[in-house]
């Protein structure tokens, strides 16, 4: 068989069912060879939604998702979602198309080095040099985008594409494996949460990739641990739970970071550097820490674990939880701070004033949406406020780009959850900025038959620049923009607009889209003078107790 055809059937023995992607004239032949397989082909109108897309499918199924584009600028295109996949650690394969080998010695039309420039943002990538070498190059680009969850790349070039082979997709011959813990590494770690007067647990977003979110819920209601998550562990454990003091992700010294402040031993489990670096909540270097997690921690002189379980996470927090015998009582101070950040969502919610404010909008979305319901997030001010108050009950029910931090994340995502779980209601949150940067994703989003609805926190402004501004120079520069009519702009891609006039009618409208399905745009004035309020808010002593 030809090489494509050889490439198509070993994606599907690694159980690819999407390809996400834009075609072009050096990848004709692996189209060609999809044409006739049972993977789908989603045809997505920019090559960076496509690795977003990608990104999003790895991180809610834990198999890699798979993008495709051409050479050059097709390739190129790849590249903000590829890398945001990396820091995320969610499994991504690429696949880019090359002019043939004969024209890659040589200044050629359309060629740069693609597999020099992926190689930084990846864990690994290769070209295809024969097609023989196909099967084992694919395995291996799976299997490391399984076993180091992050982002690879395979780049085919067209005369390999239509070489022949004999070859055939190698065989799985796999055993899941789990290490062993010492029985005295247990005993010891339980005897540290047992001595100590304030421990806590920090989850971050390996508990997800772990599938470990029962196994925590169960090991904090064994020991009675209070337990914060990062902004990418929300929902590893509920939010209504009394032992949940909420989530922390800004660099603030926010009530979240008091309650890390407080503690004298951290617990943290499926925790990575990248969703918030250590030096925010333990800038000594003093605080006990036990590492539960997949994979040994980075350097760090303000992360140095006293004790390590490495390994299966949900293995590790089931035999820790059997060698914890004893409750711990909750300190008042931890209980005081879950107050703090209760009360400060509950506040807003009768709050009438137009423009909104982004407190009541988050607790109008939240109202509208089941437990097990999606929100994404794309990236700007109004993440951090998803970040801080949005109250998650469940595993993979809040999405966002955080390790990158990429702006236009949230359309492609959403179309993607949408199609995965048409079952469930799906919100996107969007600022303005961020919104425009993926637009044309909306007639993707129509053309598939998705539902969900996206709410535009609408202040014509790149809000999260100008709070960093104004915080640093009392000034702003740079910041301002004009939008189009958004209701016209959904309308013209098939999609149905809806534009706020008034806070008491949001909720309502919500809750009508949502129930009647289909793409929604909701165009929603938010008054952001709320950051720089909660900025002040943060600089008050409220640690002290």
């Amino acid at each position: 068989m030809k090489g494509s055809d050889l490439f198509v059937k070993c994606l599907e023995s690694e159980g690819v069912e999407y390809i996400f992607g834009v075609p072009g004239e050096e990848t004709i032949d692996l189209t060609d060879s999809l044409s006739r397989s049972w993977i789908k082909f989603i045809v997505t109108r920019h090559e960076q939604s496509a690795a977003f897309m990608a990104e999003m499918y790895g991180r809610m199924t834990h198999k890699p998702g798979v993008c495709l584009a051409t050479l050059g600028p097709g390739a190129t295109n790849l590249i903000t979602g590829i890398a945001d996949a990396q820091l995320d650690k969610a499994p991504l394969v690429a696949i880019t198309g090359q002019s043939s080998l004969e024209k890659t010695h040589k200044e050629s039309h359309q060629y740069i080095n693609i597999v020099n420039i992926f190689k930084e943002i990846t864990s690994w990538n290769s070209k295809v040099t024969r097609s023989d070498f196909i099967p084992e190059i694919l395995r291996k680009a799976f299997g490391v985008a399984r076993s180091k969850p992050g982002a690879v790349h395979i780049e085919l070039s067209e005369d390999v594409a239509r070489e022949d082979s004999r070859k055939l997709p190698l065989s799985k011959k796999s055993t899941m494996h789990i290490v062993m813990h010492d029985e005295e590494d247990l005993k010891k770690a339980a005897e540290m949460i047992r001595e100590s007067s304030m421990p806590v647990v920090l989850a971050g977003n390996g508990v997800f990739r772990g599938d470990a979110s029962n196994e925590l819920r169960k090991f904090a209601s064994f020991s009675g641990l209070p337990v914060i998550t990062t902004f990418m562990g929300k929902g590893a454990f509920p939010a209504d739970d009394e032992q949940s003091l909420g989530s922390m992700g800004i660099q603030d010294r926010d009530h979240i970071i008091c309650g890390l402040e407080m503690a004298d031993l951290v617990i943290t489990v499926g925790y990575d550097y990248v969703e918030y670096s250590p030096n925010f909540w333990n800038s000594e270097g003093s605080k006990k820490i036990i590492h539960i997690h997949s994979d040994y921690p980075e350097t760090d002189e303000s992360y140095i674990p006293d004790m390590m379980l490495l390994g299966d996470i949900r293995h590790s927090l089931f035999k820790l939880s059997q060698q914890c015998d004893f409750k711990k009582e909750i300190h008042e101070n931890f209980k005081n701070v879950r107050l703090r950040m209760t009360a400060e969502l509950e506040d807003y919610k009768d709050d009438m004033s137009f423009p909104m404010k982004p407190q009541k909008i988050i607790y109008d979305i939240r109202k509208c949406m089941g437990r097990s319901d999606i929100l994404v997030s794309d990236v700007g001010a109004h993440k951090l406020w998803v970040g801080r108050l949005f109250p998650a009950y469940e595993a993979n029910t809040v999405f966002m780009s955080n390790g990158l931090a990429s702006m236009g994340f949230g359309l492609p995502a959403t179309i993607v959850a949408s199609f995965l779980k048409p079952e469930l209601k799906v919100v996107a949150v969007l600022g303005d900025g961020g919104f425009l940067m993926n637009l044309q994703e909306l007639e993707t989003a129509v053309r598939l038959g998705c539902s969900f609805v996206s709410v535009i926190f609408d202040d014509s402004k790149y809000g999260l620049i100008e709070w960093h501004e104004r915080k640093e120079f009392n000034q702003t520069i740079g910041t301002d923009f004009t939008n189009p009519d958004f209701v016209m702009l959904a309308e013209s891609f098939g999609a149905k607009g809806v534009k706020i006039e008034n806070a008491s009618e949001f909720q309502p409208r919500l809750r009508e889209a949502l129930d009647a399905g289909g793409v929604w745009i909701f165009d929603v004035r938010v008054d952001y003078s709320e950051n720089i309020k909660l900025t002040e808010k943060l600089k008050e002593s409220f640690c002290d107790t």
